[in-house]
């Protein structure tokens, strides 16, 4: 899962990231609203949330520029403001939630969660499963046919990614826009080495094959 993060407090910024990081999404950072605004425009995004308070463009300016535009990723705001209607205003331009500074990050991660959750109409479960796989995103675990699957942090996030799709064929670029935070040479192999490492632990020792290269378009995951 890809996440934008419009926020020009550096400090406050760095810990959102870090959190949301080890909780397995991809950040892209903006400290301003006009930067926020051109990241949006050129990368999909599965949630976002934008300060009020920022330096140029505010955060109100921001959400309308979205919603104009018919960019319609989630948005939480995150403000210092707390008033009714700073609240209102907020969620009639266009933002799904409202959360206010300080802040718990579990709940934080649970509003997250719970937006991407409704804009993908996905069950509200803590469990992916195709076929014999099945991936627990809370303890970042994967198992098939009951047996469990030690894997990095990177090739977990491409697993869940793939199971996300399962049965839609995904491009080389799309995976290097979810699965990684910073820009790649899209004729890099990197992908295809990280397909190959996670088949190795997927696969190899199963007799039915999940994940399957589409040539030239990309790859799939599904249950043939």
């Amino acid at each position: 899962m890809r996440a934008l993060l419009v926020e020009d407090d550096p400090t406050l910024a760095g810990f959102v990231a870090k959190g949301l990081k080890e909780a397995g999404f991809v950040v892209d950072h903006a400290a301003d609203g006009a930067v926020g605004l051109e990241i949006a425009r050129s990368v999909a995004h599965d949630v976002a949330i934008v300060d009020l308070m920022l330096p140029g463009m505010d955060g109100i300016t921001l959400i309308e520029r979205l919603r104009r535009e018919g960019i319609r990723t989630p948005v939480l705001i995150l403000s210092a403001r707390q008033s009714v209607n700073d609240r209102v205003q907020g969620l009639e331009t266009g933002a799904d939630d409202y959360l206010t500074k300080p802040f718990a990050f579990a709940e934080l991660l649970a509003r997250v969660h719970a937006l991407i959750r409704r804009a993908t109409a996905a069950p509200p479960s803590t469990q992916l499963t195709v076929g014999d796989l099945t991936l627990d995103l809370i303890a970042r675990r994967a198992t098939r046919g009951g047996r469990e699957i030690e894997l990095r942090p990177r090739e977990f996030a491409l697993l869940e990614y793939l199971v996300r799709n399962a049965g839609r064929v995904v491009s080389k670029t799309m995976i290097l826009s979810h699965v990684w935070d910073y820009a790649f040479d899209p004729q890099t192999n990197v992908v295809d080495v990280l397909v190959f490492r996670l088949r190795e632990k997927i696969d190899r020792d199963f007799p039915a094959r999940l994940i399957h290269t589409v040539r030239g378009s990309g790859y799939v995951l599904k249950v043939a």
